[in-house]
C-alpha cells in the first residue's frame, strides 16, 4: 500500500469526507515531509506548522459537523495547499524572496488567500520565490535554492521553484503558484508536473496587489490535470476592483468537469523554433514538441506547423514592462543595499522608462494580442490552440542561470532560456505546461498549450486527453 502522499489531491478530499483520513493525519504526514525533506528542495521560506495544525482541527470539526448535517464539503476541504511568498497570508510573513524585506508580516489576506481559507485548504507554509518573482529560476539571500526532486543538482525553475519542488518532491499535494512571464509554467516543466496560468483576470490578484499590466495572475501547480483544474476552480474569481475579467464559465459548469470532456477534434499550430532571433531550442525540447504532435495526430487532432517571424520589438517592450514592474516593488527606504544584483539592475532600467515609452510598450502588448487572436485563432477558422516547448532547455543546473557580477547578461540568458512562455502574459491567454516527455537523463522535459483568451476549458480538456493517453503521474523522482 502507497503513502499518503502517493495520493492525488482529489483522492486525499474523497478519504476526507468519508471518514477514511482525518485532515490532522494528513497535515502531520505533510509536516513531517517537510521537516525531512525541505532542506533539500529548498521548497519553502516560512513553515507555519501551528497554523497548519489549527487548520486541520478546524477542518476536521467541519468535516464531523458535515457528515451529521449531510451537508457537501469543498472539493478540497482538508488538504494541505502552500501558497507562495509573493501573497499575503496575515499574520505570516511574506518576504517576497527579498532579504530586504524578511521581517515584513502583512495584516490582511491577498483575495486568492481568502478563496483558499474559505475553501478549507491547510496552509502548510509559503513556498520558495526569487527576489519578487523577477528571474526564472529560484535562489535568493533568505533560503536554499529551490531544487527539481528529479536531480537535485538542478534547479527548479522560477519563479514558483518552491510550489513546484514541494509538489514534485510530495511536500504538498497541490500549490498555489503566480506567473507573470512563466513562472508557473516553467518550473511545471522543470518538475515534471501540471501547471496552469490562467487568463488575464481568472483569479483576483486584490485587494493591494493589482497588477495593471496585466501580466501576472495566480494558478495552479499539480501532479494530475483533474487536480489542477479543481484548485483553479477554488482560486478563480474576480471581485470590485480588479481591473481585468475573464469570461465566465457556462452556469453549472466547472473547470473540474473539464477532464471527462471530449475536446473534439482540434486544430493545432506547433511552433517548434524559437520567436526569439539567435535564440537555439535544445533537441531534446524539440524532440518532446515531435513526441507531442505525433500523440496529438494519433488523437485525431489536426497538427500543423508554423513559425512566429522573428521580431524584437514585443522583447523590448516586455523588458521595459518588467523593468518598471520591478522598479515597483516596495522596497524600504533602507533596503535597496540588500536587493539581488539583478533586481537592482532591473529597478535601475525602470526608473529610467519614460511613462509615454511605458504606455506605448503596453500598447504594443494590445496590438500583439490582437495581431495573434485576429490572424492565428479567431474562432471557427484559425487554430484552437498552440503547441510548443515550455522551454528552450532542459533544467539548469543550479547556479547556471545566476550571474551576480553582470546581471544584464543574467537577463539576457534568462530570455534565451525561456523564448516562448511570456507570449501569453502578454496577450493574456491561458497556457499550460504538461508533462510528457523525459530525456535520456530522466529529467522532465515540458511542453506548452496556449488556447484562446477565456478558453482554459479547452486546454484541461485536451490535457486531461493527453494524460489518459500518456499517463506521468506514476513516475516519481528520486526524492520521494
Amino acid at each position: 500500500m502507497g503513502e499518503l502522499h502517493d495520493l492525488t489531491a482529489l483522492e486525499q478530499a474523497a478519504e476526507i469526507r468519508s471518514g477514511e483520513l482525518s485532515p490532522v493525519e494528513l497535515t502531520e504526514h505533510y509536516l513531517a515531509r517537510i521537516d525531512r525533506l525541505d532542506d533539500t528542495l529548498g521548497a519553502f521560506l516560512t513553515r507555519t506548522p501551528e497554523l497548519a495544525r489549527k487548520q486541520a482541527a478546524e477542518a476536521e470539526s467541519e468535516v464531523v459537523a458535515a457528515r451529521r448535517e449531510g451537508r457537501a464539503l469543498p472539493p478540497l476541504h482538508g488538504v494541505p495547499v502552500p501558497v507562495k511568498d509573493l501573497n499575503r497570508v496575515a499574520g505570516v510573513r511574506c518576504t517576497m524572496g527579498s532579504a530586504a524585506l524578511a521581517d515584513h508580516v502583512p495584516d490582511g489576506d491577498d483575495h486568492v488567500v481568502t478563496a483558499l481559507r474559505r475553501a478549507g485548504t491547510i496552509m502548510p507554509g509559503k513556498t520558495n520565490t526569487p527576489e519578487f518573482g523577477l528571474p526564472c529560476y529560484t535562489e535568493n539571500a533568505l533560503a536554499p535554492p529551490s531544487r527539481t526532486p528529479w536531480d537535485t543538482t538542478r534547479s527548479a525553475g522560477g519563479s514558483s521553484g518552491g510550489a513546484a519542488a514541494a509538489v514534485a518532491g510530495g511536500l504538498a499535494p497541490v500549490a498555489h503558484g503566480s506567473d507573470g512571464g512563466g513562472s508557473i509554467r516553467i518550473p511545471a516543466s522543470a518538475c515534471g508536473l501540471f501547471g496552469i496560468k490562467p487568463s488575464r483576470g481568472r483569479i483576483s490578484a486584490g485587494p493591494l496587489l493589482h497588477d495593471v499590466t496585466g501580466l501576472s495572475t495566480s494558478g495552479p501547480l499539480a501532479r494530475t490535470v483533474a487536480d489542477a483544474a479543481v484548485l483553479l476552480d477554488v482560486m478563480a474569481g474576480t471581485l470590485p476592483g480588479d481591473p481585468f475579467a475573464a469570461p465566465a464559465l457556462p452556469p453549472g459548469e466547472t473547470f473540474a468537469g473539464q477532464v471527462r470532456r471530449d475536446p473534439g477534434r482540434l486544430r493545432i499550430g506547433v511552433l517548434a523554433q524559437s520567436p526569439l532571433p539567435d535564440v537555439d531550442v535544445h533537441p531534446d525540447c524539440r524532440a518532446a514538441v515531435a513526441e507531442t504532435t505525433a500523440l496529438l495526430d494519433r488523437l485525431g487532432h489536426r497538427a500543423e506547423e508554423l513559425s512566429f517571424p522573428s521580431d524584437d520589438r514585443i522583447l523590448l517592450a516586455f523588458t521595459r514592462v518588467w523593468s518598471v514592474m520591478a522598479a515597483n516593488r516596495p522596497v524600504p527606504p533602507d533596503g535597496e543595499e540588500l536587493l539581488m544584483p539583478l533586481t537592482r539592475y532591473l529597478r535601475a532600467r525602470g526608473r529610467e522608462v519614460s511613462g509615454t515609452a511605458f504606455a506605448g510598450s503596453l500598447q504594443a502588448f494590445r496590438a500583439f494580442a490582437q495581431n495573434l487572436a485576429d490572424g492565428l485563432m479567431p474562432p471557427g477558422t484559425g487554430y484552437d490552440v498552440l503547441l510548443s516547448p515550455t522551454v528552450a532547455a532542459p533544467p539548469p543546473l543550479v547556479g547556471a542561470l545566476r550571474n551576480d557580477a553582470d546581471p544584464q547578461a543574467e537577463f539576457a540568458a534568462v530570455g534565451r532560456f525561456t523564448p516562448f512562455s511570456a507570449f501569453y502574459n502578454v496577450t493574456g491567454q491561458p497556457a499550460v505546461s504538461v508533462p510528457l516527455h523525459w530525456n535520456a537523463e530522466g529529467l522532465p522535459i515540458g511542453v506548452m498549450l496556449a488556447g484562446r483568451y477565456g478558453d482554459e476549458a479547452t486546454l484541461i480538456a485536451l490535457s486531461a486527453q493527453l494524460e489518459a493517453a500518456r499517463p506521468w503521474a506514476h513516475r516519481k523522482p528520486p526524492v520521494w
